[in-house]
């Protein structure tokens, strides 16, 4: 009893004296929702979420732009890693296999893209795969003394076995060969997992420097802004969305896998935008946090 009260004070006390720094309203709402309740942040953040989607649907004309903004800056992401991994000479805090499992979905995607589609997607993520190609050579070959593979220590199998089976039951009806319809599935669902592992790194170091911070924060605004291009094409009605996607469970399994790798992400984006409104270069991340 005296321990929890003792606790409450100190937190108290801290609060006071961010309140006495707190020169700007920003920092005020910061302290503010610090203080609420993990039902009322998210809450919070389902409503902010929701303003977006219907911000982004009035200021974007075309929403498949959205999609396109977000390998966009899903590459924005990788050139990060590869100016830290230039510059600092140092890969410690990044998952390895988070960049092969990404690797692996590109791949996957850039094949059912050139026999399913052919479009300016197919050349984005040929520029990205290239790119992650070059980060898992640098972590595996270079900088391997500095890699640190006891804390990158989620089995990669837990993650591609569950998504191949997943694929392999719901995948797309259209017309094109089955084959190809799984691994479209398999590589929309590689997707929506694919960051785990770099999550369980920055679980186990609670220390996240700068330039991992920059890149998972980038692959959080990229799953947001995917998410925000199927939920808008939903809510506009698109017969054509309807008839690429086919029938049955697939679409509503696209759509899910959207939610689901955005709010993996959504804790640390949270942590993200408070560490950088609050001054600080690394992110720190409290116990529970992804």
């Amino acid at each position: 009893m005296r321990r929890s009260l003792g606790l409450r004070a100190l937190v108290e006390g801290e609060d006071l004296r961010m309140a006495g720094r707190a020169r700007n309203p920003v920092q005020g709402l910061l302290l503010w929702l610090r203080r609420q309740p993990p039902k009322v942040k998210t809450a919070l953040g389902c409503v902010g979420a929701i303003a977006m989607l219907v911000l982004l649907r009035f200021l974007v004309v075309d929403h498949d732009n959205l999609f396109v903004l977000a390998e966009a800056i899903h590459s924005v992401g990788i050139i990060v890693l590869i100016y830290k991994l230039q510059k600092e000479r140092t890969c410690a805090g990044l998952s390895l296999k988070s960049q092969e499992l990404t690797a692996i979905f590109l791949a996957v995607r850039l094949y059912c893209s050139v026999v399913m589609e052919y479009d300016i997607h197919t050349l984005l993520d040929t520029a990205t795969l290239a790119t992650t190609l070059w980060v898992i050579y640098m972590l595996r070959f270079k900088l391997k003394s500095t890699y640190m593979e006891d804390l990158d220590n989620l089995p990669s199998y837990y993650v591609i076995i569950p998504c191949a089976a997943l694929a392999f039951l719901i995948h797309p009806s259209t017309a094109h060969h089955v084959v190809n319809r799984i691994l479209w599935a398999f590589c929309v669902y590689l997707e929506a997992v694919s960051v785990l592992p770099q999550l369980r790194v920055m679980q186990n170091t609670k220390v996240v420097e700068p330039f991992t911070a920059h890149y998972v924060f980038a692959l959080g605004v990229a799953r947001f802004l995917s998410c925000a291009h199927w939920v808008l094409q939903i809510i506009d009605g698109r017969s054509y969305l309807i008839n690429a996607l086919g029938y049955g469970w697939w679409p509503s399994m696209v759509l899910l896998s959207e939610i689901v790798q955005t709010f993996i992400l959504a804790d640390f984006c949270y942590y993200y935008v408070k560490s950088v409104l609050e001054g600080q270069s690394i992110v720190r991340l409290p116990s529970g946090v992804v």
